[in-house]
Parts: structure tokens; sequence; C-alpha cells
């Protein structure tokens, strides 16, 4: 019995190890690992059979027999655990108008693939949104950087002040989450987060009449440290306007450069790396001082952008104008127009009309759904051509309807928001784009993946429109409500009395004299008058 029981322990023991093995750590398993793994797996194997073997008796001998020619069940090998990879980066922008531009970026990289085995993605399912206004007392900025690995502790992500990006100009935020290809052929796919911050602080607006910026004056702070859990922290300061520093002075100057193509674009960024300890100095706080020198420049005008905007009067009809521009000189290119409008503007569709250089531009391609009122929106699509160096005007007329009085929002008077037009286009690019994806670069130019190298993909808001509705008097129930309990008030209040009240007859009380006279009387013992 002892024996059996030490070989049951040393059984145990055996199994237990070969479970140890087989779940290894998050990171990939060594080849001495997994061959220790297999040679313990078969040793355990062999010497539970050689224990189970001698301590058998004969009428069991044809049963272990038969065990033991049964096939040996494979201990299975602990297989790597996907990664994850976080970067960060700041790109700060000087506009000839004494304005900055400042846009985040954060992406983060999961190493697997979600759909293994069934197919996250089905076209019939896909939904457009938009929201054009967020609802009074919201925000979305603090659940946004929520999303971050490092949170608003440490990073850029310190920077991300409210009440600063809010005061600012500009403003606007976004999330992306989609599969990329781990390399050129595409054969494995990983799942990116991207999240984007852009914002453009006023020179006026910040109350100070000097053309200079400083992270503390854009951000109330400054950076002190990258995210610890992020393999890319940077900052790129974009001087291809200031080659010589005729232009602006950058303090402290970096001896690190980079050129990227943006928006078909080649540009030069000094290049700030928060993983470096030397970037912070002595006082380990990084605060980028950008001071103007000239104010003279060219404005840099992008091939395309594009504005909308409500025409007409009164609150019967109006009409809605988007307007392209195509500043490329001698080429012309295709655009993708996008517009939803909510279901309480109520299209005339055989009032669109598309204009070029004043002649009449025909469409490529019209995709229209009507709206249902309460129910859906309209929905306009169509391609259409933009020639060279050209103004593109799109119409359409609507009428404005009227709400149920329980469908207006608690500030009637101020508008209905409707929400912006998205325009998609292949622009022509004065440099030759790269193709290859799978390539190391800053994320701000990484974004859309180039399939030709004469073209890159733009991807436009417009601004959100604001548009004024048939507003009923909300006062005048009040006013209502305040003369019908007035009336109601006096009246009843008149008749409650006249039935409650009780009346009795009351004598005149007696003179000075009188009374006098019956206290004296009083005391005499003589009865009163």
């Amino acid at each position: 019995m002892a024996a059996a029981r030490c070989c049951l322990v040393l059984l145990l023991l055996c199994r237990c190890s070969v479970s140890v093995l087989g779940t290894g750590p998050p990171a990939a398993p060594g080849p001495d690992r997994q061959a220790a793994a297999v040679d313990s797996g078969h040793l355990t194997a062999e010497t539970a059979e050689e224990k189970r073997r001698e301590e058998a008796s004969p009428d069991d001998a044809g049963t272990d027999q038969q065990d033991a020619s049964g096939p040996e069940t494979p201990v299975p090998l602990s297989s790597p655990e996907p990664k994850d990879d976080f970067q960060e980066e700041l790109v700060i922008r000087p506009l000839h108008s004494g304005d900055i531009y400042a846009s985040f970026q954060f992406r983060t990289l999961w190493e697997t693939d979600f759909t293994r085995g069934d197919k996250v993605t089905d076209h019939r399912f896909l939904r457009y949104a938009t929201l054009p206004r967020e609802i009074v007392c919201t925000e979305n900025l603090t659940p946004w950087k929520k999303l971050l690995p490092c949170g608003s502790k440490a990073g850029l992500a310190v920077l991300l002040k409210s009440e600063k990006l809010f005061h600012s100009s500009f403003h606007s935020q976004a999330v992306h989450i989609r599969p990329v290809c781990q390399d050129w052929q595409c054969k494995t796919t990983s799942w990116e987060l991207r999240q984007a911050l852009n914002v453009v602080f006023d020179l006026h607006t910040s109350g100070q009449g000097k053309r200079e910026w400083t992270l503390f004056k854009m951000f109330s702070r400054t950076v002190t440290e990258a995210c610890p859990l992020a393999s890319s922290s940077k900052i790129y300061v974009d001087i291809t306007d200031n080659p010589q520093g005729e232009q602006f002075e950058l303090s402290p100057a970096s001896h690190l450069l980079s050129q990227a193509v943006v928006l078909g674009d080649r540009r030069t960024f000094s290049v700030y790396d928060l993983t470096q300890q030397v970037t912070f100095g002595t006082v380990r706080s990084l605060n980028l001082l950008i001071r103007w020198k000239s104010s003279e420049g060219d404005m840099l005008r992008p091939l395309l952008h594009a504005e909308r905007y409500v025409a007409g009067y009164g609150l019967q009809t109006g009409e809605i104008h988007t307007v392209m521009y195509n500043n490329h000189p001698y080429r012309s290119f295709p655009v993708l127009l996008l517009d939803s409008v909510p279901w309480y503007l109520r299209l005339y569709i055989h009032t669109l009309t598309v204009t070029s250089k004043g002649k009449d531009n025909k469409p490529s391609y019209i995709h229209y759904q009507p709206s249902k009122d309460r129910v859906r929106p309209h929905l306009l699509e169509m391609l259409v051509q933009l020639p060279p160096n050209s103004v593109t005007e799109v119409k359409v007329q609507f009428e404005r309807a009227l709400l149920k009085w329980t469908e207006y929002t608690p500030d009637p008077n101020h508008g209905f928001y409707v929400g912006s037009s998205v325009i998609s286009s292949l622009v022509p690019s004065i440099v030759a784009m790269d193709t290859n994806s799978t390539l190391d670069r800053p994320l701000f130019s990484s974004f859309f993946p180039c399939k030709e190298e004469s073209s890159y993909f733009v991807r436009i808001y417009t601004e959100p429109l604001l548009v004024n509705l048939p507003t009923p008097d909300f006062s005048m129930p009040y006013n209502v409500i305040c003369l019908t309990c007035t009336v109601v008030a006096v009246g009843y209040g008149s008749l409650y009395n006249l039935l409650t009240r009780s009346f009795q007859i009351e004598e005149p009380s007696p003179g000075l004299a009188k009374r006098i006279a019956n206290i004296i009387r009083k005391m005499r013992g003589v009865p009163p008058l």
C-alpha cells in the first residue's frame, strides 16, 4: 500500500509538472521550454505505464496490455498570446494667420484576429449615423481619454485639458477601429484603434496679442514624460515653410528631422522623441516655444475643400448649397458626395442642380432614398466630376415641416442642426505616394493606405447647418394657465367664503363715560347700566 501511495503521489506530481510547463507565460515559449514540455510529457506517460504494470494483478494483464496498445493523448503546447502595441504623437503646425494647429494621434494595435473562423463585416448591415451637435450638459472627452492605456496620467494625453480645448476656435475628435494588414500580402490581419483629436487655437481668443505660442499657453501644461506603455511617443513641428528660420523661431531646437508625404505634398518636420531623456533637458520638462518673426507668407490652399450653407428667407422654404473647390491647375477628378438630411426638411429633389464654371455638370451616378416622417432621413449620394481650377455648386430646395409640440428641443428658437456633408475622393498627388503600408511612418501620414502612387484618398466633412423651423409660441400656454388660475382663484374664493363664513350681530361697545360709571357702580355693589 505504501508503494502504491508513493506511485500515486509521483504520478500526480508528474501531471502537475506537465500542466505547468504546458501553460507558459504570455510571451512566446522558447524551443528549450517546448522541448522540456514534450520530454516531460513522454516521461510522465512512460512512468505511469510502468507503475501500473508492476502493481497490476495477473488477471488484469490483458486489460493493461489493451490499454497500453491504445494511442497516447498528446500534451497540448502553449501558443504565444497576441501582443499589443501603442503609439502616440502630436503634430503642431504654425499658420500664417498667427493661429496654430495641433493634431493628436493615438494608435493601439492588437495582433489578433477577432474574425477567426467567422466572417465581423456584412455590407447589408452597415449603417451611417451623424451627431451634428452634442446634447446639453454632455461631453465626450472624458470617456474618449479612458480608451488610452495611460489615460490622462502620462504621455501626450496630459495636455488634453477640457477648458482649453473647448475654448478654442475649432476642435474635433474621432475614434476609428479597423482591421489592418500585418504583411504586404495581407495574409494575417491585426485590429487597430485610432483616436484622433484636432484643435485650432485662435490668436485673438487666447487673450494675448503676441504672435507666439508655447505648450503651456495652448494647453496650460507641459510634457514631462512619455506614456510608459508606448513604443513610440513623438512631437512633430512642421517647418516646411520655415527652412532657414526666417518665418518663426522654434525653441528648443531639435537636431532630428523627418520628411513625410501629407495630402500629396512632402513636408519637413522637427522631431522631439519623448522616449529619450535628452529631449527634456535638465528641467525634465518640455515646453516648446514658437515665436513669429514675419507675418508675410502665402496661405496654403488644399487641392480639395468644401463649404455648405443655407439660403432663403422666411420659415416655409429654403435652399441648401454645397460648394466644392478643385484648386488643381490642370487635373480633374471625381468626388463622391454623401448627404443625409433630416425628415423635417422635405427636399424637392426635382430642384437638384449641379453647376461648374456657370455650366450644368451632370452627375454620373445618383442614388436617392426619400425620407419617412419620424422614421428615417433623406439620403442623397452622387458622383460628380470636378473640372480643374473650378468651383462646383450643388443646390436643392426644401420645405420646413411643422413638428409636434413634444418634438421640439428645450431651446427651439436656437434652431435645429443638420449633419455635415461627406465628400470622398482620390485627389491627384504632387509627389509619388508610397504604396507599401507595412513600413514604419508617422501616424498622421499612414491613416489611409495608398493603392497607387499618383493619387491619395481624402475624406472631407463640411460644417453642420443650423436651420430655423416654424416654432409655436410656447409662452401662450403659460399665459393661459396664469389667467385661468387667477379667474378660478377669485371666483372660487368668493363662493367658498360665502358658503363657509358665519355671520353674527355684535353690539356696539359702550363709551368711556359709561364704562367708568359701570366700574363705580360695581364697586358700590350696584348693578351696571
